[in-house]
């Protein structure tokens, strides 16, 4: 089996191209491909899958070519990915399967459209974040209140006093399962001047990651409604770089950069 290897600011994951969606990618493969000491190491799995051959997003069809089939890495199923999403159309593009400089790109949490920005990154239409609620998460002990946001996956996304540098994220933080029977992505960030915060995040399904993308987008939301605004510009600083959330009456648009790094073949065998 062929891959690829990219991230977009160091959010990771491991490319498997399959158009004709033949390829039966079960949740034990994905977490060996994952495992950054037996496998290749990523965050995440994203298989490339015409959206005509795939019975779960076919109706997204007429609206985008490629179906991005994302999996944490522990072999979970997800509804969206932000960075990963980026990546792919990093892919698409490299690999001449996409000309255009905007295109759709057929996800389970809807069709999210993607822009190549003149600088080289890639912009991704994120959709409209919708705000649930306030929840509370614990860490080390410690409750931090936070905004219960989809982002076509779930998140809470909480300000913090602590410096979100010091804090311990090698367990999964703590949340209430009767808001999140399913999981929840945890940001902690700190509010740092005007429209700028630093983030950490545990992502459901994949623990501590150098990004997240929807994270990001949930981030500026809780921050701008902290500054008493709902729109605007945001740079978000995570552990692998800085990525630029802006927020309208009508969406949100995640940007920056991602890379191809590595292609080969896969040799692990379930």
């Amino acid at each position: 089996m062929r891959f690829l290897k990219g991230h977009g600011t160091e959010n990771d994951f491991v490319i498997l191209p399959d158009p004709d969606g033949v390829v039966d990618v079960s949740a034990a493969l994905v977490a060996q491909i994952c495992d950054r000491r037996a496998g290749i190491g990523a965050d995440g799995v994203l298989r490339v899958v015409r959206t005509k051959q795939s019975s779960e997003v076919a109706e997204q069809a007429s609206a985008a070519e490629w179906f991005m089939d994302y999996r944490n890495s522990d072999g979970s199923v997800a509804e969206m990915c932000g960075n990963g999403t980026r990546v792919f159309a990093r892919y698409l593009i490299d690999a001449g399967l996409e000309n255009a400089t905007e295109f759709g790109v057929a996800t389970r949490g809807g069709v999210r459209r993607v822009r190549v920005e003149d600088n080289g990154d890639i912009a991704v239409d994120m959709g409209k974040p919708v705000v649930l609620g306030e929840s509370v998460a614990y860490v080390g002990g410690v409750e931090y209140p936070g905004v219960h946001v989809n982002v076509g996956n779930p998140h809470l996304a909480c300000a913090i006093g602590d410096p979100v540098a010091q804090l311990d994220l090698n367990h999964q933080p703590g949340f209430d399962p009767g808001v999140f029977p399913a999981g929840v992505n945890i940001e902690l960030f700190n509010p740092v001047g005007t429209s700028r915060a630093v983030m950490r995040v545990f992502e459901r399904g994949s623990g501590e990651t150098r990004s997240c993308g929807t994270g990001a987008v949930a981030t500026a939301v809780a921050a701008a409604r902290l500054s008493g605004d709902t729109l605007g510009t945001w740079t978000i600083e995570v552990l692998g770089g800085t990525l630029t959330v802006t927020l309208d009456e009508d969406t949100s648009y995640l940007a920056g950069p991602a890379v191809l790094v590595a292609r080969g073949e896969l040799l692990l065998a379930e």
